[in-house]
């Protein structure tokens, strides 16, 4: 397929449909037929309540504030639209899964192989364990990240959240997991790349990861 000229990416659609068709439009690209509705499809799964249509709307809009700062902006907002496409819970390999789909996509459409790989990096990038090599990675997981620097009210429905994505899990197991995970966000030395977003959100952020680590290492009520 023919690619267009590239357009410059342009923040703040209204609409997710106005986001996606904006977000290949930059590339000069057209979407396969029916790709949008297969990634609403997935997004809208019963088994999500966290990794959800709400979560990437709202990376969607974040980046709309850090997309300045970005190389390859539609790059980053196709990488949003994939990163959790496929959120299998209990199986392991959604990243990879969900990073092949959107370099299959975009070769599909007629990207560049570098433009496919690089959006493929992207959503790799957000299996969170190793540090991001490029700056589009570091807004991306700065986006990603976003929700840990919310207000506390907001932290906390997403921890309920992901508690009930995983509601299969006994409740010590599960504990033991969780804030496990969240002490390695705290261990870093920073939480956000970007200075943006490390000067808006990077105390809250430790904040919330502290109470939570101090929840759900202590003993579960009887």
């Amino acid at each position: 397929m023919a690619r267009r000229a590239p357009r410059r990416y342009h923040a703040a659609m209204q609409t997710p449909a106005h986001r996606w068709t904006t977000s290949w439009q930059t590339l000069g690209l057209t979407p396969p037929d029916g790709l949008l509705e297969a990634l609403r499809a997935r997004y809208a799964e019963p088994h999500r309540h966290y990794h959800a249509t709400e979560h990437l709307d709202a990376c969607l809009r974040h980046f709309d504030t850090l997309q300045p700062l970005a190389q390859h902006p539609g790059e980053i907002a196709l990488a949003l639209w994939f990163h959790d496409a496929i959120y299998d819970i209990g199986v392991p390999g959604n990243e990879a899964r969900s990073a092949d789909w959107a370099q299959a996509s975009l070769l599909q459409a007629g990207a560049a192989p570098e433009v496919a790989q690089r959006v493929h990096a992207l959503v790799m990038a957000t299996c969170h364990d190793v540090p991001p090599r490029t700056g589009d990675q570091e807004i991306l997981l700065d986006v990603d990240l976003a929700i840990l620097g919310a207000p506390p009210a907001v932290f906390a429905r997403y921890e309920a959240q992901i508690r009930t994505e995983f509601a299969d899990v006994p409740e010590d197991a599960f504990r033991q997991r969780r804030w496990r995970i969240l002490q390695q966000f705290l261990d870093r030395p920073r939480i956000y790349h970007t200075e943006l977003f490390h000067a808006a959100r990077e105390a809250q952020a430790r904040t919330n990861l502290e109470r939570a680590v101090q929840h759900w290492k202590s003993a579960p009520t009887p």
